[in-house]
């Protein structure tokens, strides 16, 4: 009997997983950056097979992300239940450049997960990754990285200037936050310490936190004390979970989770994780799939959690003593039928969709606003990368009249590293279909993947992609005619965490989507019929 979890048990882009059990469902929400609506809630009852059931920050008056940079937006949101209602915490990062960090805090809460959320309660802007724990005795603590903006030798700040330790507050929904701030722990010398989530058990308060930055360093490190205020000692090892040792494990970057007990007394922690691929010279490692999110089974020794494994490295397989089903096919035919968008499909930034794409009547059907890469309001419809090697398909009827006006089907990390299939016009071939990219450039700026425009015939245009670990191609075809290649085969590695401005810049992944723009202003549309993702292996 029991069956095996394998990791990821959310593929593709889905960072910072809270982890939480609720009767008998667990719940892991994870953050969202600058995809719209921000936070994604799933919810399982076998730690297997998990669905999409919430997707919370759904309006503006919970989210605005208009003119956030890149990776800014909804860092680490932390996802709890008391009082008969979930709770969730979240930052809105306006800045990740230079000194300063603008993080702004908040709380909401609902009676269910898939009702429609509180208007939010503003905590402070003290730091990032907030989270909020709630006390046997019915009080309620706000805990947050503090961020430290004056520069070297200043506050408890090892390895990097900024990360000044984990601030603890008293807080409730009347009162805000009341009484004294604590400073409860530094971390240990791996520093970057961040994503502080508590936990009480056998008369001890732990503190689980993320350390060592998000790139192959990251770790998963615990810290106890008896009285919440601390002081707080330290794990054995340091460490729960740790990566940077083994290069060759397939599951790398392992941090930043949460600690979660079953009824029987078993015990299990959620971490984020990455499957970095070579490049396309056989050397370096690029996390296409952006940051995953992944589950470990744990056990007690002398008061401190260690995983069951031994050791600090996760296990790609977990053996659970219980039975579940296989995940069901990852393949998705999307018709557009219905009258809203499928939950698959984010977009960036705006919580005014209306003015950016409308659904129904067998179409999705962009509207043409900025340029691919606007940080305010771009018509850009997509859903992650799950698999290395894949394949995605669009229908697309569209007639510009300027060179302005482009609309097609795009493999998009940010601004600086997408590849995209543009159908637009050229003053000379009329409709034509150009490849465009920007290869990591911080300037943004764009290589073109053909020569020439390529001509295409009057009537619908069916585009593809097609990925298999670094390779990227794009093809072309009539409505009811074959593919074809169009242009060289592109590097794949672009569009990863580690390219361009590298990982710590680089905090969402891989997305597959759909299109427009019309840089003149006339909001040109374009009228994608149907859109497919398919697995390749």
């Amino acid at each position: 009997m029991g069956t095996v979890l394998r990791n990821p048990v959310l593929p593709g882009f889905h960072a910072d997983p809270s982890f939480i059990r609720v009767g008998d469902d667990f719940y892991l929400a994870t953050s969202t950056f600058e995809w719209y609506p921000g936070v994604l809630i799933y919810r399982s009852r076998d730690l297997v097979n998990w669905d999409l059931v919430a997707r919370p920050l759904d309006r503006a008056a919970l989210l605005d992300m208009r003119g956030n940079p890149d990776s800014c937006g909804v860092w680490a949101p932390c996802l709890s239940h008391a009082d008969g209602r979930f709770w969730l915490v979240y930052t809105d990062m306006k800045r990740n450049d230079g000194a300063f960090r603008d993080a702004h805090n908040y709380i909401t809460t609902c009676e269910t997960i898939d009702g429609r959320w509180s208007d939010p309660w503003y905590v402070n802007s003290s730091g990032f990754d907030p989270s909020l724990f709630h006390d046997e005795d019915g009080r309620k603590w706000f805990l947050n990285l503090k961020w430290n903006h004056r520069g070297k030798g200043t506050g408890r700040n090892p390895r990097h200037t900024g990360f000044d330790g984990i601030l603890l507050q008293e807080w409730s929904p009347d009162r805000g936050l009341t009484g004294p701030v604590h400073n409860i722990w530094g971390g240990t010398p791996r520093g970057l310490t961040e994503a502080p989530h508590l936990f009480r058990r056998n008369g001890y308060y732990y503190l689980t936190t993320a350390e060592g930055g998000t790139d192959y360093p990251h770790a998963v490190s615990l810290a106890r004390a008896r009285d919440i205020r601390g002081p707080y000692e330290t794990h054995p090892d340091l460490h729960v979970m740790c990566a940077e040792a083994a290069p060759d494990h397939p599951l790398q970057r392992t941090g930043h989770g949460q600690y979660v007990e079953l009824a029987d007394g078993s015990a299990y922690h959620s971490f984020l994780m990455s499957r970095p691929i070579p490049g396309p010279d056989g050397t370096g490692r690029y996390s296409t799939l952006g940051r995953e999110a992944g589950i470990e089974r744990c056990v007690w020794r002398d008061d401190w959690l260690y995983l069951e494994g031994g050791g600090l490295l996760a296990r790609p397989e977990v053996p659970l003593p219980w039975d579940a089903p296989a995940p069901a096919d990852a393949a998705r035919v999307y018709d557009f039928s219905a009258p809203t968008l499928h939950p698959d499909f984010q977009w960036l930034r705006t919580p005014h969709p209306e003015r950016l794409f409308r659904v129904g009547g067998g179409a999705l059907t962009l509207i043409g606003r900025e340029s691919i890469g606007s940080w305010f309001e771009q018509a850009l419809v997509a859903r992650r990368q799950q698999h290395h090697a894949f394949e995605a398909e669009t229908l697309l009827e569209f007639e510009p009249d300027c060179y302005q006006e482009g609309a097609g089907l795009a493999v998009y990390y940010n601004r600086q590293k997408f590849h995209a299939a543009i159908v637009s016009h050229d003053p000379d071939l009329g409709r034509s279909l150009s490849l465009i990219s920007c290869l990591g450039d911080p300037s943004a700026a764009l290589t073109m993947g053909l020569d020439a425009p390529h001509a295409l015939p009057p009537g619908p245009v069916r585009l593809k992609v097609s990925v298999d670990r670094h390779r990227l191609q794009f093809a072309v075809a009539g409505e009811g005619g074959d593919f074809a290649p169009v242009g060289p085969v592109l590097d794949a590695t672009v569009v990863s965490d580690e390219a361009g401005r590298g990982m710590h810049k680089s905090f969402t992944g891989a997305f597959v989507g759909m299109i427009a723009y019309d840089v003149g202003g006339s909001a040109r549309e374009a009228r994608f019929r149907a859109f497919a993702y398919r697995p390749s292996r």
